[in-house]
């Protein structure tokens, strides 16, 4: 979308470099990435960059002046973990890049989150990219590493040593998004412990660490909770439904709070119409929708082109919405003269002092296929994958 940006990358750009890129990020985290990262970053304007900014400020004031009481009614009965939070530690927000009736390049709002994301990963990404193509440095983010880094210390480390501070998830070493887990354990000094080693003495959280003994103060917490019932045999000494001596870093009832429950009651210019699927009115049309699951992750669930007869047969109605279907715009030019589409996620910090969340970093997500999904794509395709954009005149 910025040609001079676009041409200088493209006439820049190797396999060689892609795979000293790859090479580079590997050595900083220590381990493989598990998720296919896009060759090329995204170039936006800084008037798109307004309207995404423009379209979060106004989300978060809708969320802000919602009656008190109306997001709890999003978390389910035997997921409701104690000792919640006034505010979301991280809020999280997913547009599409999209071109509307006019011709305008704009945002639409895809979902949010009150979930980390891969915030140390992504800064970490961005720096790679500047490091290979040094020209890149003019316009990244203006947010030096000392100054994200101490946010994040701030915000998960707190007051705490950093030995009394865990990033949990389950089976950790199995998640596709291990190498965040690597570059937030070299960013902030923490353990990052399987769910299944946490001991529970009386009201305290415990891990093991080199022969010792360690009490949990803070949990930065990766884990989301509705999956551990998915998960056959599982073994765990701690239930979050149950009180502990423990602070979270996000506490987990927010996962359920800020989601796509929220979809139905957010109106903006660049917030597609959404509905709850009990309460769909007759006079639209199914085929202008996208049926989702409340809850699912990572795009499971969701059907692009939903029926009558799909959603007659789905009992919990409730627990589905329907979002009017965007058109993702293919903007981003490869080397091989086709393009490919994305979707910006903008990755924001909510501190317990703060009336409103700061934003970090951004994470793009590029693909040439109808979901935003690299299994879906053509296994020579390129410009598809985990990116990053830059903002410019």
């Amino acid at each position: 979308m910025i040609s001079k940006y676009r041409e200088q990358f493209n006439q820049e750009f190797t396999q060689e470099k892609y795979q000293q890129f790859k090479q580079t990020l590997k050595e900083k985290s220590g381990i493989e990435p598990a998720f296919r990262l896009s060759e090329s970053p995204m170039f936006l304007t800084n008037d798109f960059k307004n309207k995404l900014i423009d379209a979060s400020e106004s989300i978060i004031d809708q969320i802000k002046a919602l009656p008190s009481g109306t997001l709890e009614k999003a978390i389910p009965e035997n997921c409701k973990v104690p000792n919640d939070t006034a505010q979301p530690h991280f809020f999280t927000i997913d547009f599409g890049i999209c071109r509307s009736e006019n011709g305008e390049i704009e945002p639409q709002l895809i979902e949010l989150q009150a979930f980390p994301s891969l915030y140390a990963f992504q800064k970490v990404f961005e720096e790679t990219f500047c490091e290979i193509y040094p020209f890149l440095n003019e316009i990244k983010n203006k947010m030096p590493h000392e100054e994200f880094e101490n946010y994040m210390k701030e915000l998960i480390v707190g007051n705490e040593d950093s030995e009394n501070v865990i990033l949990l998830e389950i089976f950790p070493e199995k998640q596709k998004t291990a190498i965040d887990f690597a570059l937030t354990e070299k960013l902030l000094g923490i353990k990052t412990v399987c769910l299944t080693k946490v001991k529970k003495k009386g009201n305290k959280l415990f891990y093991e660490n080199d022969g010792r003994e360690i009490q949990i103060k803070r949990i930065y917490n990766r884990v989301i909770f509705d999956e551990l019932d998915r998960i056959p045999d599982l073994q765990l000494e701690f239930d979050f439904r149950e009180e502990a001596d423990v602070q979270w870093v996000t506490h987990p009832n927010w996962f359920f709070k800020i989601s796509k429950f929220l979809l139905p009651m957010l109106k903006h210019q660049f917030v597609p119409k959404s509905y709850f699927l009990h309460e769909f009115p007759d006079h639209e049309s199914l085929e202008n929708f996208v049926l989702k699951p409340l809850f699912s992750f990572a795009g499971s669930g969701v059907n692009l082109n939903p029926t009558k007869e799909i959603t007659d047969e789905i009992e919990d109605k409730e627990n589905y919405i329907l979002q009017r279907k965007v058109t993702y715009e293919p903007v981003f030019e490869d080397i091989n003269g086709e393009f490919s589409k994305a979707e910006i996620r903008l990755l924001y910090i909510w501190r317990d002092q703060d009336e409103r969340p700061i934003l970090l970093e951004n994470l793009g997500r590029m693909t040439k296929a109808a979901m935003v999904n690299v299994d879906f794509n053509k296994k020579d395709a390129i410009w598809i994958g985990s990116s990053n954009a830059f903002f410019a005149d």
